[in-house]
């Protein structure tokens, strides 16, 4: 056998020069090329840089790359040199068998613009296939008494080639009773018959061994042999007949495996063997007997396996009916294969961009796919689709390649994640359909600030918390994602009484609880008006305020505080004075006190805790006001201790008391005489002021002896006009002493010269407050005696309120209330 490569030196420079060129087709400018087949891997086909208009370090540097669907691949590009190389040796009988001419179709794709380029590459043909026969030997029966011209069908040889370098010829070895004569078929296929030349006697000659010889037309030319032996037999004078020579059927290409085609049938007159037939197939090609099964007896043929016409739209076979006397007769058939709808549509994905920024301007390219239906005609045509409520839309490329683009802008708040259906549905009658989902990833980027669920909050915190209480956990939400969505928080600087914001309570963060830093005092900080910021991580950041509203609530944490009387520093007792003309009601003198609580904290309630004469005197639950509760009688006492206790509504309740001394006497000489009875223990180191003490009360009595005299006439004279302002004098009925101007300063005084005069608004009477019996004998010193004040009463006093000035060592200025005097004022 010859070398099939051998004598490619005798090739002509420019056939040379032919096969090798380049040539751009007029068709879609697409790049066409054309090489020799088994070429070795690696060989030059192309200079596809240069066709780009590229460099050939470009190639890389845009990702260009070959794209092609459901094939090996049979080419590669070379980043050095920028050109177009087999990937490694092609067949071309492989690719195209006896089509002509061979084409390869493909597309380069350019990453970074996302362009494609289809490029078709003709395989060239060269002798590399022998002429084959079947068999290396067939046997050939010939009746003796056959005609001369009886033709006898002989097994015919195929080359896989084409052209030139296919089957061109057969050749004969010489003998003397047959030659040799060459059909041509429809299909271009050469068949060899042997020709009877001269009468057969099997007496002579039993078997004729005989050698044919099939020649292609290459360079060099390449042949096979087959031996081919010529049995004579006995007479058979008639030789089989089919109904018809020709036999088509179409048949769909679902059909079930086993179906029954078609039956031929041919006829034969003899009798006996002569007459009996034999069905074969003749020439078949593996395919054929692979595909279809003949009835040997019956001449049925059925299908040994699924038809599918993308693979072979029809199969040509020829079938020989032979009798027992070696004459046979031979019928084509013709099987044609319809098509169905029975591909699916593919789609292919090429390219994918996996995840996409939110800000992407409409029209930037998300993918490249291709489509392909494995049908033809209409079952072929293909349709593709995606949902229409997504902001993305189809673009048709080269050949049966789509862009996915997008149409607007995309918010990934909105919708992070797309799953993109892609629909592709053929014409097909059902049509097919296939679906390929495409998911895509929308970047985030800092687009939203920090979001609080309202613009202000309101929170409360008991006064004396411990140190480092959570107060308050505020969160805002983000809908960014990562970093961008990462949120901080801090309180916006600002002062409160001068000191800083920060010092009073601070903030995580990162979980933005409010902590109290200290305790809070309600009386000291009753409210903090606060901003806290919240600020994501994005670049740059952004960030948003809330208003905070933190609100101390009160606690009882004070005692109620009495203000009036108030507790003597020096170690004295109050007097209150109480006449013992007094009707039952009278209002002997008003506790007053407050409590820096709030609320129920500092609703205050008064009892009486301890007294020295039970049911004698009463005090207001709610005003503090101490009457009397019933007649003042003879056997009463002078000197009454009454023990008041101040009680708050708290949990749980805190309280104050405060101890009353209530002089009770008609007149103030009666006050003056029993002086020695309410005297307070005295200091032993003021024992020797005692005289100067007892001159000084002698001096104030008389004084005082004066005054109720002057009084005493004041009454006589008014006594009319006190009786009409009595019924509106209840107005003033109540009122707390502490209401009136000059009160702290006449109690002042008095209490310098031993004795007090305390101002009620009672219409029924006012009263004198006397220090205890030995209060006498502190009061008068050498300092004290030195000075002179004089006080005025303030000119708001009521309407009912009189005013009597007298000068010198007399009563400077007498308050009078409905005809009485409530107030007295001395100047020494």
């Amino acid at each position: 056998m010859a070398d099939p490569l051998k004598g490619w030196g005798c090739i002509e420079p420019f056939l040379l020069f032919l096969l090798l060129e380049t040539l751009w087709g007029a068709r879609a400018g697409q790049i066409r090329y054309s090489v020799l087949e088994e070429l070795d891997k690696g060989s030059f086909v192309g200079n596809i840089a240069k066709d780009l208009g590229l460099e050939p370090q470009e190639l890389a540097e845009r990702g260009v790359r070959i794209v092609s669907r459901g094939r090996t691949q049979l080419f590669a590009l070379n980043p050095q040199s920028g050109s177009l190389v087999t990937a490694d040796r092609i067949d071309r009988e492989e690719l195209c068998a006896q089509s002509t001419p061979c084409l390869v179709s493909f597309n380069i794709f350019v990453e970074n613009n996302m362009k494609m380029y289809g490029v078709e590459i003709e395989i060239i043909d060269i002798n590399d296939n022998f002429p084959r026969f079947r068999d290396e030997e067939v046997k050939v029966k010939v009746n003796e008494n056959a005609a001369t011209g009886t033709r006898l069908v002989l097994p015919f040889a195929r080359d896989a080639d084409v052209n030139v370098n296919s089957l061109q010829s057969y050749q004969l070895s010489r003998n003397m009773h047959f030659s040799l004569e060459e059909k041509s078929g429809a299909d271009g296929q050469k068949y060899p018959e042997l020709v009877l030349e001269r009468p057969l006697d099997r007496e002579k000659v039993a078997v004729h061994d005989l050698l044919l010889t099939a020649l292609d037309g290459g360079d060099p030319i390449l042949s096979s042999t087959m031996h081919i032996r010529v049995m004579v037999l006995d007479a058979n004078d008639n030789a089989p007949l089919f109904t018809r020579s020709e036999y088509r059927v179409s048949v769909p290409e679902n059909i079930p495996v086993g179906t029954r085609l078609l039956t031929l049938t041919a006829t034969d007159p003899d009798e006996g063997i002569n007459g009996e037939l034999t069905y074969s197939f003749r020439n078949e090609e593996d395919k054929i007997s692979e595909t279809f099964k003949l009835d040997s007896n019956l001449g049925e043929i059925s299908t040994l396996q699924p038809l599918d016409y993308e693979e072979s739209r029809f199969y040509l076979m020829e079938v020989v009916a032979q009798d027992g006397g070696a004459l046979l007769a031979s019928a084509k058939v013709l099987i044609t294969v319809q098509d169905v709808n029975d591909n699916v549509p593919e789609v292919i994905l090429t390219s994918l961009a996996s995840s996409i920024s939110e800000d992407c301007p409409p029209g930037t390219i998300i993918a490249l796919f291709s489509v392909h239906d494995g049908d033809s005609g209409e079952n072929g045509e293909i349709l593709c689709s995606i949902p229409r409520n997504l902001p993305f839309k189809l673009e048709k490329s080269v050949d049966n390649y789509y862009h996915l683009l997008t149409t607007k802008a995309l918010d990934r708040e909105e919708i992070s994640d797309y799953n993109i259906t892609v629909t592709v549905i053929d014409c097909g009658n059902p049509p097919l359909s296939t679906e390929s989902h495409i998911s895509l990833n929308v970047a985030d980027i800092n687009d939203n600030p920090p979001i609080f669920p309202h613009t202000s909050y309101s929170t409360y915190v008991l006064e004396n918390n411990p140190r480092g209480l959570s107060i308050l956990s505020v969160t805002a939400h983000d809908p960014d994602s990562g970093n961008n969505a990462k949120v901080t928080y801090s309180l916006a600087e600002d002062t409160f009484q001068g000191m800083p914001l920060s010092s009073y309570v601070s903030i995580n963060s990162n979980t933005g609880i409010l902590y109290a830093l200290g305790s809070f005092d309600y009386e000291q900080v009753k409210d903090l008006q606060l901003w806290v910021m919240a600020r994501d991580s994005g670049d740059p950041p952004l960030s948003s305020n809330m208003s905070l509203s933190l609100f101390v609530l009160d606690q009882n944490d004070n005692a109620p505080e009495i203000l009036y009387p108030s507790i003597p520093t020096d170690g004295s007792t109050g007097v209150e004075l109480a006449p013992r003309s007094a009707e039952p009601g009278y209002l002997v003198t008003k506790v007053v006190a407050v409590d820096r609580d709030s609320g129920q904290n500092a609703w205050l309630s008064y009892r009486l805790l301890k007294v020295s004469e039970p049911g004698l005197f009463a005090v207001g639950l709610h005003t503090g006001e101490v009457r009397t509760a019933r007649a003042l009688l003879d056997r009463d006492a002078l000197k009454q201790s009454l023990v008041v206790a101040v009680q708050d509504h708290g949990q749980p309740p805190l309280s104050a008391t405060v101890t009353l001394t209530v002089a009770v006497a008609d007149s103030i000489p009666d006050v003056l005489a029993d002086l020695g009875s309410i005297r307070t223990p005295g200091n032993p180191d003021d024992s020797d002021l005692t005289l100067y003490l007892v001159v000084a009360v002698a001096a104030v009595s008389c004084v005082f002896l004066a005054f109720v005299i002057v009084l005493l006439a004041l009454r006589l004279r008014r006594w009319h006009a006190s009786r009409l302002l009595q019924a509106s004098g209840g107005g003033l009925v109540g009122v707390p002493a502490s209401h009136f101007v000059g009160v702290d300063g006449v109690r002042a005084f008095l209490q310098t010269y031993s004795q007090e005069v305390s101002l009620t608004a009672d219409s029924r009477g006012s009263h004198a407050i006397f220090p205890q019996p030995n209060y006498a004998d502190t009061l008068i010193s050498q300092e004290s005696c030195g000075k002179s004040e004089s006080f005025l009463v303030s000119e708001n006093v009521n309407e009912e309120v009189g005013v009597v000035k007298v000068y010198g060592s007399q009563i400077l200025e007498c308050v009078v209330c409905n005809g009485r005097p409530a107030l007295f004022i001395f100047r020494i």
